[in-house]
């Protein structure tokens, strides 16, 4: 039976890639929902002509669809959640999933109470082809054990585009909610712990003193039984790079170290997706472009089965959970 779901909110790009892959995957979008005229709008509709647009999402949860995608104003997000999953609907949320943890509490709540899986699409795992890759090196013990991951998330400010609420603290959720989630969630899974501890946590404003609203700097350290991670994220891309960030993810592993260079690799090849592997018996690069995006037909066989294949419900919370503490700690030692 083909999967049909709804889309709430194109507020992030990164709605483009969830409908896109969701569809690649084999499932059927019935149409959309969103506030306004966000700028995402025009793309949206240029890439996904033929798709109905909702009035309110009261409609578009009217629909006998199974799966909410959700990329609504980060603050809005949890609400949109809870409602589709008291409708009988299973989500996906573009990150960051909640901006509080009263939020998360609410999220935690209807999950259990409903059976609903809250998933979130953290693109920089879920839509690399690189991590797909490193995952199986991995897995098949080509670097021992993980024990420390190096998570770069570097990004273009794009001023001129970014609409209000990007620079309103309490509705993007502030930078290491935003998008240090990414680099947390790769920590958990390349470590394979369950849970870990904030040991530092910083956030700052440093070159944009017109937008006070604005953290264009995040660092945190984690550490958990398995390993620690370090991770570093910023507004501050050059405009000379040919993509919106140098992201970069390096895994070390007891018997040797990958790194991935995600979206450019800067005065080496072209392309996407290079991944460096080194043990002690290789040193080479790999192009690791074609190894697929296997999380969206998982998370479809996920909603057929009641499965967990995709990733497991703790681990989202446990992210999004530890992403809001960092945020926390970062801005009381601030003041």
């Amino acid at each position: 039976m083909t999967l049909k779901f709804i889309v709430l909110g194109l507020d992030h790009r990164h709605i483009y890639g969830m409908t896109q892959n969701m569809l690649k995957a084999g499932a059927e979008c019935l149409g959309f929902w969103t506030m306004g005229t966000p700028q995402t709008l025009p793309g949206f509709v240029k890439r996904f002509p033929d798709l109905t647009r909702f009035e309110t999402p009261e409609d578009a949860l009217a629909m006998e669809a199974g799966l909410a995608l959700i990329a609504a104003v980060p603050a809005d997000r949890a609400a949109l959640a809870v409602k589709a999953m008291q409708r009988g609907l299973d989500v996906m949320s573009d990150k960051p999933g909640c901006t509080t943890l009263d939020q998360l509490d609410r999220i935690k709540q209807t999950v259990t109470k409903t059976g609903r899986i809250w998933s979130i699409n953290f693109s920089e795992r879920f839509e690399v082809p690189a991590v797909t890759r490193a995952e199986e090196l991995v897995a098949a013990g080509a670097i021992g054990r993980v024990v420390h991951t190096a998570g770069l998330g570097p990004h273009r400010l794009n001023r001129d585009t970014r609409p209000e609420w990007f620079f309103d603290k309490d509705r993007y959720g502030g930078i290491l909610v935003d998008i240090a989630s990414h680099q947390i969630d790769q920590f958990l899974h390349f470590t394979g712990s369950s849970d870990a501890e904030v040991t530092h946590a910083f956030v700052a404003n440093h070159a944009n003193p017109g937008n006070p609203g604005l953290q264009d700097f995040g660092e945190l350290s984690l550490r958990s039984e398995k390993g620690t991670g370090t991770v570093r994220v910023d507004w501050y891309t050059p405009d000379a790079l040919p993509t919106w960030g140098d992201g970069r993810l390096t895994l070390l592993g007891t018997e040797g170290y990958i790194e991935l260079r995600k979206y450019v690799d800067v005065g080496g090849a072209p392309g996407t997706d290079h991944l460096i592997l080194v043990t002690g018996k290789t040193c080479e690069k790999i192009d690791a472009s074609g190894a697929g995006l296997p999380y969206f037909k998982r998370l479809a066989e996920d909603i057929r089965n009641r499965t967990e294949t995709a990733m497991p419900q703790a681990h989202c919370f446990k992210v999004m959970e530890l992403a809001l503490k960092a945020q926390n700690i970062a801005e009381r030692a601030s003041k």
